[in-house]
């Protein structure tokens, strides 16, 4: 099911008497592609909670419009517009097995869509193999572990087989282990449906991990749509790449002159066609590479040996933070910890330059 969301606006009242309204959501347009799955990603606050609501009709949309496919659904309440949610709290009944969690959603059809109890549980099975919970079916979600619920959770949205399939912040409650074997299975259960899917979150690993598109959102505006390694190679604005990677982008003070790039005083790489301006300098921690005759010069802090990667912690006058994490391979590593400096060059296509007034991304030739 194709959504589309049209100029769409949420405003909410200024709890500070007399203040001006708040606008969660600002004028948001997209189109989100039949069978795809979305990563909504941003900062709490940005919106992307309130856009979900929307969408889903827990909130009431006040302007713009929400479609899916060819029919109009923004004024249509949240039961008759055919979607299945997920909490990050999974909301399970705890008084339920897990089977009968399931089954809840169906015992409410009318009409001819009214199941008997034998359809209702050959329908509970079949979403229990899907989510791969079929042994669990007859506890109560006290005797299950985090990710099984939360694969109830998933198995109880689909089970009327929604059009959309909401997730908001689904994982957070999890250990980091179990996040990352749940997040595979979301996005297995996402191809093995077809259900186009919109998922929440402010971890944009999870979101590049798992997302066809990626819709990264500031202060209810959509800074950039993409695929998500897109976003990560060129991001549209300086917010977009600090958000996203880890570690961050390491971000300099830097100005290009005659066609050159210079970090401080430090002449760092060719930056062609680019007029003379001040200018933030971006680069990824993997764009760094050890050499002794590099021309970006750094005072050493630490050297941390993290198994395949090593992460050298330095500092320069010129850097926007605190210190500075380069990114390189352990067979690689010939720093000594006991160097008072370290010297790099620099991977050209891992580094960024953005207007030092706007933070907008200046494109590079080459």
């Amino acid at each position: 099911m194709k959504v589309v969301l049209q100029n769409l606006y949420k405003r909410f009242p200024n709890q500070t008497k007399g203040g001006a309204e708040v606008v969660a959501v600002n004028n948001f347009n997209f189109e989100i592609p039949d069978g795809k799955l979305i990563g909504l990603l941003g900062p709490s606050g940005c919106g992307k909670s309130t856009t979900l609501n929307l969408i889903s009709g827990l909130e009431k949309v006040s302007e713009g419009k929400i479609f899916f496919g060819e029919d109009d659904v923004t004024d249509l309440p949240p039961e008759r517009r055919g979607v299945g949610l997920v909490f990050q709290n999974y909301a399970l009944y705890p008084h339920l097995t897990a089977r009968n969690n399931i089954i809840f959603p169906l015992q409410n059809l009318k009409g001819k869509d009214k199941m008997t109890k034998e359809a209702m549980n050959a329908k509970a099975e079949e979403v229990a193999r899907l989510v791969q919970i079929e042994p669990f079916l007859d506890r109560k979600p006290s005797e299950m572990s985090g990710g099984q619920q939360q694969r109830v959770a998933i198995a109880r949205a689909l089970v009327k087989v929604p059009k959309v399939l909401l997730l908001d912040e689904p994982l957070s409650n999890l250990d980091a282990r179990l996040r990352l074997q749940t997040r595979e299975e979301i996005r297995r259960i996402q191809r093995d449906t077809g259900v186009t899917t919109i998922f929440v979150t402010h971890d944009q690993e999870e979101a590049m991990s798992i997302s066809d598109l990626i819709v990264v959102m500031k202060d209810g505006i959509i800074q950039q749509i993409d695929k998500p390694q897109n976003v990560y190679d060129f991001p549209v604005n300086l917010f977009v790449a600090k958000f996203l990677g880890t570690p961050p982008i390491n971000v300099f003070e830097g100005e290009v002159k005659g066609d050159r790039l210079f970090i401080g005083e430090q002449d760092v790489l060719e930056m062609k066609n680019v007029k003379d301006r001040k200018v933030y300098v971006g680069v990824r921690p993997e764009g760094f590479i050890l050499d002794e005759n590099g021309p970006l010069v750094c005072d050493l802090s630490a050297v941390e040996v993290m198994g395949r990667d090593t992460s050298v912690v330095s500092t320069h006058p010129a850097f926007t933070g605190v210190t500075i994490r380069s990114i390189i391979d352990t067979a690689e590593n010939k720093v000594d910890p006991e160097a008072a400096q370290v010297r790099f060059s620099l991977k050209p296509y891992k580094v960024h330059i953005f207007d030092h007034e706007t933070e907008e991304r200046i494109p590079v030739e080459g």
